[in-house]
C-alpha cells in the first residue's frame, strides 16, 4: 500500500504512456491487417481507411467490447492471488503493456501480422507467472488460446472459400457478371449489415443497460442489413459499365461494383476489430488506474473511463496512418493476388468471424482469423495461388508470439520490481 500511495501517480503516467504505445503499435499491426485486403485489392485508400477506422474502431469498442476487456483482466490470471500485493498487479500491468508494445513494434517492423491479443495475454501471463506464481495462470485458458491459433485461421479460411465461391457462380461466371453483381450485390450488403448487428444485439448491449427480446434483436437487425443494402443499391448503381476494360477481361466491370460494397465490409472489420481487441491496449491500464484510484484494492471488475476508450482510440488510428503500410502490404498483396471481389470476400468473412468470437468472451486472434480469410479466398482458385513462403513466415511469428510477449513482460516485471520494490 506505501509503494502505491508513493508512486501511484508515476504508475499512473506510465500506464498511460505505455498503453498509447501498445495502442499505436495495434493500429500498425492489428488494424493493418484487417484493412489490409480492401487496400492491398485498391479498393480503399490509405486515407479512407483511416476515416472508416477512425469511426468504426471507436462504435465496436464502446457498443460491444465489454465482453473481451474482463478476459484480458480476470480471464488469463487470478486476481484474488494478487489482493494482498496489489502492487504486483501494477508492475506487471505495466511491464505487460510495454512488453506487448515493444514486440508488436518489431514484427510490425518486419512486416509480420501478429496477434495483439496473444502477445497482451502471453504478457499478461509471463509476470504472473515469475511476480506470483505458475498456479496463479489458468492453464485451462491458455489451452483454449493455443487452439485458437488453428481454429481462427481455419474458420476464417472455410467461410472466405464459401463466399467466394457463392460470388463466382451467382456472379462473375454469370452471361452478364456486370448485370449480376448489381442485381446481387445489395444482398450481400444486407448480409453485412445483418450479421454483424444481430450478434451485436444479441449480447453487445448488456453493458448499456438495453435489453431485447429475441424477436426484437431480428426485427432490428433486419432493419439495419436492409438500410445498408438500400444505401449500398444507391452507391452500385452509379457504377456504369466499362466495356474496354470487359473486352480485356470478363469480369472487370463487375469487380467495380465490389469497391463501393468494400466500404461497408471495412467497417464492418473495423467494428469487429474494436469489439474484440481494442480491450488488449486498453485494459491494463483500466486495472493500473483501479488499482491506483482504490488505494490498493484488486476489484473482481474495474471501470473503464471513457478517457480511456478515447485515448486507445486515437493512439489506433494515429499507428495505422503512420505506420500500417508494411503489414498492408504483407496480408493485401503477397499472401495472394486480391481483386476488389476477393477482398470483399476475405474482410466480410473475417469482421463475421470476429463478431461471432467476440461474443464468447475468448481473446481469438483477429490477425489469424483474417489472414486464413485471405488463404480461404486464395485456395478457391487453387494451391498455386498462394505464397506459401509467405505464409510458412506469417506461421513462425505465430508461434513465437506468446513466448516473445511472455519473457519481455517477465523480463521488465523483474525490471520495475528492482527499481520500485
Amino acid at each position: 500500500m506505501e509503494i502505491i500511495a508513493h508512486y501511484g501517480t508515476l504508475f499512473t503516467g506510465l500506464a498511460l504512456v505505455f498503453a498509447f504505445y501498445a495502442c499505436w503499435a495495434i493500429g500498425a499491426n492489428d488494424v493493418a491487417n484487417a484493412m489490409g485486403p480492401p487496400v492491398g485489392s485498391g479498393s480503399l485508400s490509405i486515407r479512407n481507411a483511416v476515416i472508416i477506422a477512425a469511426i468504426f474502431e471507436f462504435a465496436g469498442a464502446f457498443i460491444a467490447g465489454g465482453e473481451v476487456t474482463a478476459t484480458i483482466r480476470k480471464g488469463i490470471v487470478d486476481p484474488n492471488a494478487m489482493v494482498d500485493h496489489p502492487h504486483l498487479l501494477m508492475y506487471g500491468m505495466t511491464s505487460a503493456l510495454l512488453a506487448t508494445a515493444l514486440w508488436l513494434h518489431l514484427a510490425t517492423s518486419r512486416g509480420w501480422p501478429v496477434s495483439t491479443t496473444h502477445t497482451i495475454v502471453g504478457a499478461v501471463a509471463g509476470f504472473a507467472m515469475v511476480g506470483v506464481g505458475m498456479d496463479v495462470v489458468y492453464w485451462e485458458k491458455m489451452g483454449a488460446i493455443v487452439a485458437s491459433w488453428f481454429i481462427s485461421p481455419v474458420l476464417g479460411g472455410v467461410v472466405a472459400y464459401l463466399l467466394t465461391w457463392s460470388i463466382r457462380k451467382w456472379i462473375l461466371e454469370t452471361n452478364n457478371p456486370f448485370q449480376s453483381a448489381k442485381e446481387r450485390g445489395p444482398y450481400y450488403i444486407f448480409l453485412v449489415g445483418f450479421i454483424v448487428a444481430l450478434v451485436t444485439f444479441f449480447q453487445g448491449l448488456t453493458h448499456l443497460k438495453i435489453n431485447l427480446s429475441d424477436l426484437e434483436t431480428l426485427l432490428l437487425a433486419a432493419v439495419v442489413g436492409v438500410a445498408c443494402a438500400v444505401v449500398g443499391k444507391s452507391m452500385i448503381n452509379k457504377i456504369q459499365v466499362d466495356e474496354k476494360a470487359d473486352h480485356h477481361h470478363r469480369s472487370a466491370s463487375a469487380e467495380k461494383v465490389f469497391i463501393p460494397m468494400m466500404i461497408f465490409t471495412a467497417a464492418a472489420m473495423c467494428f469487429a476489430h474494436g469489439s474484440n481487441d481494442v480491450a488488449n491496449g486498453i485494459g491494463p491500464l483500466a486495472a493500473v488506474l483501479d488499482v491506483v484510484e482504490s488505494g490498493g484494492k484488486v476489484n473482481k471488475s474495474a471501470p473503464l473511463p471513457l478517457w480511456v476508450l478515447f485515448v486507445g482510440g486515437i493512439a489506433i488510428v494515429v499507428g495505422l496512418a503512420t505506420y500500417g503500410t508494411k503489414v498492408i502490404a504483407t496480408i493485401g498483396t503477397k499472401i495472394t493476388e486480391l481483386t476488389p471481389s476477393r477482398a470483399f470476400s476475405a474482410t466480410l468473412s473475417a469482421a463475421t468471424v470476429v463478431v461471432l468470437a467476440s461474443k464468447t468472451g475468448m481473446p481469438v486472434s483477429t490477425t489469424h482469423i483474417a489472414v486464413g480469410a485471405v488463404m480461404g479466398v486464395g485456395l478457391a482458385r487453387g494451391i498455386g495461388a498462394l505464397d506459401l513462403r509467405v505464409i510458412f513466415n506469417i506461421v513462425i511469428s505465430w508461434l513465437i508470439t506468446v513466448p516473445a510477449g511472455a519473457l519481455g513482460a517477465a523480463a521488465l516485471f523483474f525490471v520495475v520490481k528492482g527499481l520500485f520494490g
